[in-house]
């Protein structure tokens, strides 16, 4: 029997597949904390524009007609509503917004309100707690909170490097043999607990493989774009036009955050995003039951084996 029938028909007789075992279960080990962070943190942040905008005050509405109030009259809209606070500065009116950002100082205190342009009226803080909570979410994304030098952004990279190898290895741990392949679509609910449980990390593999792959690459490619592109056109060609594979990238960008302008689709990615996390405790519940279990039970036994043929009398 060939290395290819062998690896179609008995894949647990193949070194590659013991191989991409041991990789697959060491790297899911030291890579879990990583994935069900950034796993559920980019869930967190797919509604991040709604929420945002939910958080933020409330602009007026333009009004092309009503009279805008000039940065004096603010500045004393401001100070009746903080007395013995002085207005250090006052923002321009930006594009699509009613509103003018002013900051106020007393005894070395700064805080920063929006005020309406038309009425002078206190609108609120312009980063409220919850955005502010948003963002380090977003930050714990996208950089880990290692925002200097791009550090968090390159470790990011590693990650979705290794995670890749993890996605990859997995897909070939999967393959049960040629027979048994729909053993692993399905869970059997009426199975024993381990059973249970190895059915579902498996049938979670296959379902969202795609997905969870996507969003391994993306990583890399959002992570080191410059390098990613100088591979990308040493296959495609330099970059006079828009190539197919640039609006591959785009589509790679928009799965990767979810970018969808349906709620439901993006709630579909919520949800989603909840998966990686679930494979991770399933799998280490699996690693448990098979090797730290089977250790302690062998462990406690050995110490009893021992008192038995110390005691007389006792077989």
């Amino acid at each position: 029997m060939t290395f290819w029938q062998r690896l179609v028909r008995r894949p647990r007789t193949v070194f590659l597949r013991k191989a991409c075992f041991q990789i697959h279960l060491w790297l899911g080990l030291a890579l879990g904390l990583y994935v069900v962070v950034l796993s559920l943190t980019g869930s967190a942040i797919v509604f991040r524009r709604e929420m945002d905008r939910a958080f933020r005050p409330v602009a007026p509405a333009i009004d092309r007609t009503a009279r805008v109030r000039s940065e004096w009259e603010l500045s004393a809209d401001a100070r009746r509503a903080y007395p013995g606070f002085t207005v250090e500065s006052v923002g321009i009116v930006q594009r699509g917004n009613a509103f003018r950002r002013i900051s106020l100082q007393r005894d070395g205190e700064t805080i920063d309100r929006v005020f309406n342009v038309y009425t002078g009226e206190d609108l609120g803080d312009p980063f409220p707690m919850a955005s502010r909570a948003l963002l380090w979410v977003t930050t714990l994304h996208d950089d880990l909170l290692m925002v200097r030098n791009q550090r968090g952004r390159f470790w990011n990279g590693v990650g979705s490097i290794l995670t890749t190898v993890l996605c990859l290895t997995g897909a070939v741990v999967w393959w049960p043999g040629l027979l048994n392949w729909r053993r692993g679509l399905w869970v059997k609910r009426r199975s024993r607990w381990p059973r249970f449980n190895f059915d579902l990390h498996s049938a979670l593999g296959f379902w969202f493989f795609v997905l969870i792959a996507i969003w391994a690459v993306s990583g890399i490619y959002l992570s080191f774009p410059a390098q990613f592109m100088t591979v990308v056109d040493w296959f495609a060609g330099p970059q006079n036009h828009e190539r197919p594979v640039d609006v591959a990238l785009n589509w790679l960008a928009r799965l990767h955050f979810g970018r969808w302008r349906s709620h439901t689709l993006k709630a579909v990615w919520v949800v989603a995003g909840l998966v990686p996390p679930a494979m991770f405790v399933t799998g280490v519940v699996m690693w448990w039951n098979r090797a730290v279990r089977k250790r302690l039970a062998a462990r406690v036994s050995r110490p009893a084996m021992h008192l038995r043929q110390e005691v007389p009398g006792v077989e």
